[in-house]
Formats: C-alpha cells, sequence, structure tokens
C-alpha cells in the first residue's frame, strides 16, 4: 500500500542488437551522500540477465507523453520485441555507463550497481548514481531545479498510470516562519 510510485522506463545493454527496456515501478532514492537508488526486478524478466551481467543501468522517468509506450515496455518482453524501435523511442549515449539514455525522457539517471539483494519474487539492485542527465527545457533558469510539473510525470498505483498533481507546499513550509 505504499503508492503512488513512479513509472520509470529503465534502459539496458551495452550494444544496440541487445538494448532494451523493461518498465519498473518498484524503484526508488537509497542515499544521498553518496547518491543510491535501486530497482527491484523479476528474476525471469528478459532484462534480469543483461542488468546482471553489465551491472549498470539507466532510470527515465516517463511522461504523459510516453505513456502509452511505458505501459507497452512493460507488458511486452524484450525476447520478442525490439522496444526502442517499436515504441519509436530514441536510444541516446549516455555520459559515464554503456546502456543508453532514452532521449524522450526529461531526466535519466545513470545508475552503476553496488549489490544485488535476492528478496524472493524480485531482486533488488542497489546502485550508485554515477550521472543524471536532465533535459533543459525543464530546468529552472535561475535555480536549476527539475521543474516536475513542467515535465508532466506520471505515477503508477494498484494497476492505474496517474498524472501528478499540483503542488501544494515546499519542504518546511509547515515551519517557515512568517514574515
Amino acid at each position: 500500500m505504499i503508492y503512488p510510485l513512479p513509472a520509470v522506463m529503465v534502459s539496458c545493454g551495452s550494444s544496440p542488437e541487445e538494448y532494451n527496456i523493461i518498465t519498473v515501478a518498484w524503484v526508488g532514492t537509497l542515499c544521498t551522500n553518496p547518491p543510491m537508488c535501486y530497482i527491484s526486478v523479476r528474476p525471469e524478466r528478459h532484462s534480469y540477465p543483461i542488468l546482471k551481467r553489465e551491472m549498470e543501468f539507466v532510470i527515465n522517468l516517463t511522461t504523459e507523453d510516453m505513456a502509452y509506450a511505458t505501459d507497452w515496455c512493460g507488458v511486452n518482453s524484450g525476447r520478442d520485441h525490439r522496444k526502442f524501435e517499436e515504441m519509436h523511442l530514441t536510444p541516446g549515449r549516455a555520459e559515464v555507463v554503456r546502456a543508453p539514455i532514452i532521449e524522450e525522457s526529461p531526466l535519466s539517471i545513470e545508475c552503476r550497481v553496488r549489490e544485488i539483494l535476492a528478496l524472493g519474487s524480485h531482486d533488488m539492485f542497489i546502485a550508485d548514481v554515477v550521472n543524471v542527465l536532465a533535459d533543459d527545457r525543464y530546468l529552472d533558469p535561475e535555480t536549476g531545479a527539475f521543474d516536475m510539473q513542467r515535465a508532466h510525470l506520471i505515477a503508477y498505483s494498484h494497476g492505474n498510470y496517474y498524472t501528478l498533481g499540483d503542488a501544494i507546499g515546499k519542504f518546511g513550509w509547515s515551519v517557515r516562519k512568517k514574515k
């Protein structure tokens, strides 16, 4: 019942012939310093042995415009489909890892696996964040912060995809002194 979660597309593979996309909702931040995150993947998924062999992946945030491709890549296997081509997505060159970024994603998080924990139905890939690429269109020109609302990100909850709502506060607003 810990929902909603981001619906992300994880790209993996070290060559165009094996590039694949897996849609993951079990993803999150683990640590700020050093920056770390995780994805949880079932061992029977086509991407699992690629992730385990390469020990690198990219978490690509998804948008309303990418919702169809996000779902399609989650219900179809890379064993049977060339997901980049079939969904008209563009594999781009990451700056640090060999796995491709998805050019259409507003934010791509390059990750290098530190540890894999076998947990039962899923294995957790604990990773160091080694680089973040953001589309300049979604960066605030004054602060450099990524604007999630302008990017029209989507979330996943109990089998449904949702858009993000309006911001209702900012961290610390409940205790900020009034002027």
